[in-house]
């Protein structure tokens, strides 16, 4: 059995203050949910002040990102040690996001991971495709793609979580539907067992993140190949992010 996984990424949102109330908010609320790893990816800026309040390991930290080198004079960067010692577990690599703004590369998110895993770090690996490719049919072109070069070389230690975002439905409001959400998760545990190996590719936990909200989760968390979601904004209301994980009951 594949433990759900909800993650909210707060993307440059919010202030500590404002933080650490939506934890607190949240820590109230976990004990009425559904069991599932809760994951809380805010802006670099709030993780110290944040640990002390995740309380008994039932809220992780993750990084939004990070940088592949463990240190040097790399201005503006983030290592992986630097998250680890600020009460990280996860880290979050090739969002979309960081692909069109950054211009961020497969080759590059692949020496990330490594470096990722190095420091002890759990990754979750983002994938998806533009409109312009879902019209196009290179859907599955554009996934396996990214998968290949993301893990090239990648040593499964179980620690890996993808997330299939397709870029289209980012802050967009237009979300897959759930038999078009789970056609690409079954495709990405497919390519998995041909990049890892079939036993580890089940194994791997692969979440939706696509406008998730309360409205649509519930179908969505219900398919077979979704094992969870990556939550955007949804996420910044706390009760807006319990409703989705209350919709895994």
């Amino acid at each position: 059995m594949r433990r759900p996984l909800i993650a909210a990424n707060w993307k440059m949102n919010k202030l500590i203050p404002e933080a650490v109330e939506w934890v607190a908010g949240i820590q109230r609320l976990l004990p009425g949910l559904p069991d599932a790893e809760i994951i809380l990816a805010p802006p670099f800026t709030h993780l110290a002040a944040l640990k002390p309040h995740c309380k008994n390991d039932s809220l992780k930290l993750a990084g939004q990102n990070m940088f592949w080198e463990p240190q040097g004079a790399f201005t503006g960067e983030i290592s992986g040690a630097m998250l680890k010692s600020a009460g990280c577990e996860y880290v979050i690599l090739g969002h979309s996001e960081r692909r069109l703004f950054f211009h961020e590369d497969d080759a590059g998110i692949n020496k990330k991971i490594s470096s990722a895993q190095a420091d002890g770090l759990k990754t979750i690996l983002c994938v998806g495709e533009t409109l312009e490719q879902r019209n196009g049919g290179q859907t599955e072109e554009v996934v396996k793609s990214q998968l290949q070069g993301a893990l090239e070389g990648i040593e499964d230690k179980g620690d890996l979580v993808v997330a299939y975002e397709p870029v289209w439905a980012i802050g967009t409001g237009l979300t897959a539907t759930p038999d078009q959400a789970q056609e690409a998760h079954a495709f990405i545990r497919a390519t998995l067992g041909s990049i890892l190996s079939p036993e580890a590719s089940e194994g791997v936990r692969i979440l939706y993140g696509g406008s998730v909200n309360q409205d649509n989760s519930r179908e969505l968390l219900n398919q077979s190949d979704i094992d969870g979601a990556l939550v955007g904004g949804a996420s910044l209301a706390v009760e807006k992010f319990c409703a989705i994980i209350a919709s895994l009951n």
